[in-house]
């Protein structure tokens, strides 16, 4: 399978994942609102899910799917089978009493997590309860993300790419059923962690149909593999998890604002996911195990085509949709979540955190193919210093500019943070011989660009004329057929400025779509 096609695939799925996770975020913005459940429960669904990032699909699937995929190639499916067993009995050992702890410490970790928590006694005793009930749900994902690199190292990226429906059906289920439980905070934190066990459960039996085989037997650490997975993931906790330490410096640093702040915080990121997690997600799960396949076969040519090729994608997908939220956040907020507990103020201070967020996003999709050309060469070093970087300096301008932006200034300091390690990803791999920018990126840059800020400019002029209807008193169903309109528009706009600049022309779509190999 050729690079797009395994982009396309992920995108594909991971965008059906996305829409329901819209329905699921415009129910929770209705019910929970920006108040203090729903502060303590973003916080209970971001913690598992911060480690969850790091220890599971990022550092230890960055680790162990290059070599699982050197394992498959080199001594066969057997073989790899008795790794992959032996990695899914050692992370089920070892993430089981990490849990147990932490279920059991909970108050203190949330004092670490969520220090402005202490001086609210409603906050940090709801948060300190759903917590407890959503941290297992590390646990499930992390055997998830195992089973999902497996597939994936076979090229089967469907499976996995679907699994995040799953979590949105389940929330949408248990807010519907939010009558039977306390709070509908406590509703999503049972849903959360119902969550876990139906994504493991169908991965299993997608392996199986897939006739996908691992071997799972007594865990074994002194593993000479799981040795090396291991010392791969020590640097990588760091590199891997950059964007969720950014999010949670925000999160701790929100804490300390006025209450709401977080919860500005989560549906601002939740708009700028969609690109992020789309585009970001697709590219590194195809990128991966096609990268350090080449690698490994020393197959230059093919390793820098399959890098450029993936970051001019991204690239050609994300500054058009950066350009969009950053211009028309409040229009987007307005329409997607203003209704029932979710008040004008909320989407005025949304909205600006949105826009501060959307300046880092091509930054951070981009982050993500550098990141994987690291890691593909069983580099994980470079990327924990340049995340280093990042984190400190995330931290540092989130506080030196909250007392002029308050929750957008936290925002804008992830999205200076990123391009700062984007600068610095530049330098490190500029003299590599296999990642290298051929002669077509360079090309293509400054016309994308330029088709970006032509639609930019479109959708600006469109989103001021159809102010009075987005952000008036029309119906719910007028507000998203202009938003609708405005999304097409847009789209309209930058295809044919794409196509007419030369950056993708309709033989190459055909040429891309065709199926290489198995």
């Amino acid at each position: 399978m050729n690079l797009i096609k395994a982009m396309a695939t992920v995108a594909g799925m991971t965008g059906l994942s996305r829409i329901t996770g819209f329905a699921r975020d415009i129910l929770t913005a209705a019910i929970l609102g920006a108040g203090p459940v729903a502060d303590a429960f973003f916080i209970a669904l971001k913690l598992p899910n911060l480690f969850r990032r790091i220890t599971a699909e990022g550092a230890f699937s960055v680790s162990f799917v290059p070599l699982y995929a050197k394992t498959l190639e080199s001594e066969g499916e057997e073989s790899a089978a008795r790794f992959a067993g032996n990695a899914f009995s050692v992370m089920l050992a070892a993430l089981s009493v990490f849990v147990t702890v932490c279920m059991i410490l909970m108050p203190y970790v949330l004092y670490a997590i969520a220090p402005g928590f202490a001086d609210d006694p409603e906050r940090y005793n709801l948060s300190v309860e759903f917590s407890r009930i959503t941290f297992p749900y590390l646990l499930l994902m992390s055997l998830t993300a195992l089973l999902g690199g497996v597939l994936n190292a076979h090229n089967r990226f469907a499976p996995f790419a679907f699994v995040p429906v799953l979590f949105n059906l389940s929330l949408i289920a248990a807010l519907l059923l939010g009558s039977y439980f306390p709070t509908p905070g406590h509703a999503m934190s049972w849903g959360l962690l119902a969550s876990g066990f139906f994504q493991l459960l169908f991965l299993w039996v997608c392996m199986r149909r897939a006739k996908v085989k691992i071997v799972i037997s007594k865990p074994r650490f002194d593993d000479k593999k799981i040795r090396r997975v291991f010392r791969l993931m020590g640097p990588g906790l760091i590199g891997a998890g950059v964007m969720q330490i950014n999010l949670f410096a925000d999160i701790m640093i929100a804490s300390f604002l006025k209450e709401g702040s977080i919860s500005y915080l989560y549906y601002a990121d939740r708009l700028n996911q969609l690109p992020l997690g789309t585009v970001g997600i697709a590219v590194g799960t195809a990128l991966l195990p096609m990268l350090a396949r080449a690698m490994a076969k020393a197959e230059k040519d093919e390793a820098v085509d399959l890098f450029n090729r993936a970051l001019e994608y991204c690239l050609i997908l994300a500054l058009p949709a950066a350009i969009a939220l950053a211009v028309m956040p409040q229009t987007l907020i307005t329409v997607l979540f203003e209704r029932g507990a979710f008040t004008a103020q909320d989407s005025l201070e949304t909205a600006g955190a949105l826009a501060c967020y959307a300046i880092g996003l091509p930054a951070y999709i981009a982050i993500k193919v550098f990141s994987t050309a690291h890691w593909a060469r069983h580099d994980t070093k470079t990327p924990v210093k340049i995340s280093v970087l990042g984190v400190l300096l995330n931290i540092a301008v989130a506080l030196a500019l909250i007392n002029w932006l308050g929750v957008a200034g936290i925002a804008l300091a992830t999205g200076l943070s990123g391009w700062i390690q984007y600068i610095a990803h530049v330098r490190a791999l500029k003299n590599h011989p296999q990642v290298h920018f051929d002669e077509r990126f360079h090309h293509n840059i400054p016309r994308i660009v330029l088709a970006s800020c032509l639609m930019g400019a479109g959708v600006y002029i469109l989103a001021t004329l159809l102010q009075g209807i987005t952000m008036g008193d029309s119906g719910q169903v007028i507000k998203i057929a202009a938003l609708g309109g405005l999304v097409a528009a847009g789209g309209t706009i930058y295809g044919a400025a794409i196509f007419s600049l030369g950056v993708l022309k309709i033989q190459d779509l055909k040429k891309y779509m065709i199926r290489k190999g198995p």
